[in-house]
């Protein structure tokens, strides 16, 4: 892994990688970590079963997470609902 990340930092990349309309471009784009690198730190934070069901979810068809795979009608990063997160800094509630 290239960076050391702070725990807020580990947890939103937890949170985008497990989010299905998040794409790993979006995590290269935030954080600098390509796909495999997110495997690997989601392999290292996660515990074994979590891993294991988490590896599955962005592999199946149900997963978002490959722009490729994607709907062409979803054309962002996050759930339009979703508070707006700009380069690692959560807005207030």
């Amino acid at each position: 892994m290239k960076a050391q990340f702070s725990e807020r930092q580990l947890d939103r990349i937890i949170e985008m990688a497990w989010e299905d309309r998040t794409p790993f471009e979006a995590i290269l784009f935030q954080f600098q970590l390509s796909e495999k690198e997110v495997v690997q730190l989601m392999r290292k934070e996660l515990k074994p079963t979590s891993f294991k069901r988490w590896r599955k979810r962005v592999h199946s068809g149900v997963s978002q997470k490959h722009l490729q795979k994607r709907n062409p009608e979803i054309d962002r990063f996050k759930c339009s609902r979703q508070r707006a997160i700009t380069q690692n800094k959560i807005s207030k509630r």
